[in-house]
């Protein structure tokens, strides 16, 4: 159908992939063109065959779902991303934000409201679940935070946030500017920047610190 809405899924929890996708499928007005279980392949997804929508789990192996959005956007910048989390803390619902995202929906939510949402973001439109829009001010601009925190994590970039990420998993830095397409030396002021905002003078603390905080799971 020339107006149905091409969609490629990304999740590592292939029951759930496959159920998701079954149930996308029987919307007449959506179309599935991959469905894949990690962020890089969502990009080569989008890359070789394009997508109004991507609808990306956030907890997956290999690159983070968010730095994946943002080279999504910068490689089809009309592409939507709708994000999937168990996860709707607060530090999440803003990198989500910040890479872009039109629809962040929480796991709990029923196939129909992944329908709804899919629709939405391709015309145009935000859709977010009550937990995370309860926690969001909508104007003409763009979804925000209705209260910006005063915690050591609300004072690092979006950057800063996936190089700690990527350090709490256990990436070298020559890997992390690999998977970030950044260089080393971006990399260490990141680094660098981290332990001055946090206070952390060691990697392994810092590693630790992330793991402690939940921001290793997305």
């Amino acid at each position: 159908m020339s107006d149905s809405i091409s969609v490629v899924m990304a999740d590592d929890h292939a029951l759930l992939r496959s159920t998701l996708a079954d149930w996308l499928r029987s919307a007449p007005d959506i179309r599935i063109v991959a469905a894949v279980e990690n962020a890089d392949k969502a990009i080569g997804a989008v890359e070789q065959q394009g997508a109004d929508v991507v609808l990306m789990d956030i907890d997956m192996p290999g690159t983070a779902a968010f730095e994946a959005a943002r080279q999504i956007r910068r490689k089809s910048p009309r592409t939507k991303i709708i994000f999937l989390s168990a996860f709707f803390h607060d530090q999440y619902i803003e990198q989500a934000l910040d890479a872009g995202a039109m629809s962040y929906l929480t796991k709990g939510e029923p196939p129909e409201t992944v329908i709804s949402a899919i629709r939405s973001v391709a015309a145009g439109g935000v859709y977010f679940s009550p937990e995370v829009q309860a926690r969001l001010i909508i104007d003409s601009d763009r979804p925000r935070l209705a209260h910006s925190g005063h915690t050591r994590v609300s004072t690092l970039t979006t950057r800063e946030l996936e190089v700690l990420r990527y350090l709490a998993r256990g990436h070298s830095k020559k890997e992390i500017a690999a998977i970030m397409d950044i260089g080393m030396k971006t990399v260490e002021k990141h680094t660098e920047n981290l332990m001055s905002k946090l206070d952390i003078h060691d990697r392994v603390e810092l590693a630790r610190y992330a793991i402690r905080e939940g921001l290793a799971e997305a």
